[in-house]
């Protein structure tokens, strides 16, 4: 109602107008009757209170549907009254949302050249890597180490942008099966066996109940797990020489901790530390930092359905942990 009277108020104002300057200009006139006048007054805002009823009620559905803010964008294609201004809008509207359609058409056929072209290049990229990698090891100490070092680096670096790539159809390639968590541990460990040597800081696997299995996806989780270990040894070195994995239930749920004695993470960081690109305190000193990992890992865990808890004080260390819900804990079916 506020909005129709809102839109007929200059019409309104030019009523009144006219009914107090048309008794006037009689009275100029000489004319002193002023029953005639008053009625025919009286008459004009009958009409018009008429006209302003039915064109009210004619567009009710229209108005309301102008006050109310669309839920989702198909309702834009819904009708929205038989008046010709409702039409019309209707129009606009179907006009509007096709062009909204063709833009978001394009733009996905664009992020999906961009992702095959990341995901061709990255291959790519790994072929001359291991090239080089089997080179290396024809090479002496301390040179050999050095060069396998810096293709290590690259090849997570690689893998990184490769999933970054890959975030945005994530639920397109997940495979959710049975994953028993110690194992996908020792081939995460075996993985990284170079890196952890390297930094001499060396994993230990506490699993207080043997043959922790969940519902996940294998390839996804492993990925998490890999980041979640490079931080945790990253920011360990010349600290500490030992990180804890373990394995255990809470209240139903099963949960992966993974714990490092390091440097830790400064109290006002700690909230900030899943954004994207930031890297805080710490990454100012590690000059490594992307400030990615425990973006996609918080990504990737909602995508999962898994939930990630991070608690660290500084200069103590960071325990990181992946929690499988009661549904996926799948150890006691």
């Amino acid at each position: 109602m506020r909005l129709f009277l809102r839109e007929h108020a200059f019409l309104i104002l030019i009523q009144v107008l006219q009914a107090i300057a048309a008794p006037i200009l009689f009275w100029l006139d000489g004319y002193r009757g002023m029953g005639v006048s008053l009625y025919a007054i009286f008459m004009s805002f009958v009409l018009l209170t008429i006209y302003l009823i039915y064109r009210y009620f004619s567009r009710k559905e229209f108005y309301l549907r102008l006050l109310e803010p669309m839920k989702t964008i198909d309702e834009s294609l819904e009708t929205i009254g038989s008046a010709p201004i409702s039409e019309a809008l209707q129009q606009l509207l179907v006009s509007q949302y096709r062009l909204y359609l063709e833009a978001i058409q394009k733009a996905e056929e664009r992020q999906d050249e961009h992702l095959l072209f990341m995901d061709r290049w990255v291959h790519q990229m790994k072929t001359p890597l291991s090239v080089i990698e089997l080179t290396a090891q024809n090479l002496d100490e301390p040179d050999s180490s050095s060069i396998r070092e810096e293709t290590d680096r690259m090849k997570n670096g690689l893998n990184t942008v490769l999933y970054m790539a890959r975030l945005r159809t994530i639920s397109e390639d997940f495979l959710i099966k049975q994953v028993t968590l110690s194992k996908l541990i020792h081939e995460v460990n075996t993985e990284n066996k170079r890196f952890y040597i390297r930094h001499e800081v060396y994993p230990q696997l506490k699993e207080e109940k043997p043959g922790i299995r969940v519902e996940t996806d294998e390839k996804w989780i492993f990925f998490l797990l890999t980041q979640i270990i490079h931080n945790a040894v990253k920011y360990s070195t010349g600290i500490s020489k030992q990180i804890i994995l373990s394995l255990y239930e809470q209240s139903g749920e099963a949960v992966l901790e993974v714990k490092d004695f390091g440097v830790g993470i400064p109290l006002v960081d700690q909230k900030r530390v899943f954004n994207k690109f930031y890297t805080g305190d710490n990454g100012r000193t590690y000059r490594e930092s992307t400030g990615m990992g425990l973006y996609l890992v918080k990504e990737v865990a909602e995508r999962l359905e898994h939930r990630v808890e991070l608690d660290s004080t500084p200069d103590k260390g960071t325990t990181v942990r992946i929690i499988f819900s009661k549904t996926q804990n799948l150890t006691a079916v």
